[in-house]
């Protein structure tokens, strides 16, 4: 009789707990019962990748405050002669437009695939895709200027800090990664809308599923302009 009540107080103390952590775990299944798979997914894939550019950017930031030697002027060493005249930064002002405007049409692509607009939503991918490899082409232009008429390398500089070269190629060119792989994937995605494979099924979300991986894209390159170009 001894042991019967204890246990029978465990088992009433346990039950309301049991219940308690039951309908926790229920409650989070009736948040997400309704997202989208892929949409759960590419955010957390996001936010992966937002721990890495930030580490990237952090020891960018550190190894430039710790660099013995002097940090290459950002303003000259990224200017353009156009007309006989050094304009600064001209060329990352122009991909920087870019790469915003390219925001704009993938924000409307997005918003015709809502309305099942499949000739609007492709159009509309398409120029975002065209956007995002003008990007990639004026970056490959940045990087041969700086490699074959400045001489920069990764593991030295020849006007100033060494770890200038290291930082510029690690950074921009995992951010160039992200924008190829992401004009690759809105190629393929615009070209099942022009097919009619959403309609088919009647789920546009492939389409804003890659609108948050732009999106996230140009986020984080209004950082990378921020901190490595303007600073």
């Amino acid at each position: 009789m001894s042991r019967t009540m204890p246990d029978r107080q465990d088992r009433e103390v346990l039950s309301p707990t049991l219940r308690e952590i039951a309908a926790d775990w229920s409650a989070d299944q009736e948040v997400f019962r309704h997202t989208h798979w892929g949409k759960a997914m590419m955010w957390i894939f996001l936010l992966s990748d937002t721990f890495i550019f930030s580490c990237f950017l952090t020891g960018y930031m550190t190894m430039r405050a710790s660099a013995v030697e002097p940090w290459p002027n950002t303003a000259e060493v990224f200017a353009l002669t156009i007309g006989g005249q050094s304009i600064p930064l001209i060329l990352i002002a122009i991909m920087t437009f870019v790469l915003i405007s390219s925001s704009g049409t993938m924000a409307m692509a997005v918003n015709f695939g809502y309305r099942r607009d499949k000739r609007k939503t492709a159009t509309l991918m398409l120029l975002t895709a065209l956007f995002g490899a003008t990007f990639v082409g004026m970056q490959a232009f940045e990087w041969s200027k700086l490699i074959l008429e400045e001489g920069v390398r990764p593991w030295g500089n020849p006007m100033g800090a060494p770890q200038f070269g290291a930082s510029f190629f690690m950074i921009t060119g995992f951010h160039g990664l992200h924008v190829s792989c992401g004009v690759i994937l809105l190629l393929i995605i615009a070209s099942k809308v022009a097919r009619g494979h959403y309609d088919r099924s009647g789920d546009y979300s492939a389409v804003e599923i890659a609108g948050l991986y732009w999106h996230f894209v140009d986020l984080v390159w209004v950082f990378i302009f921020a901190f490595f170009y303007l600073w």
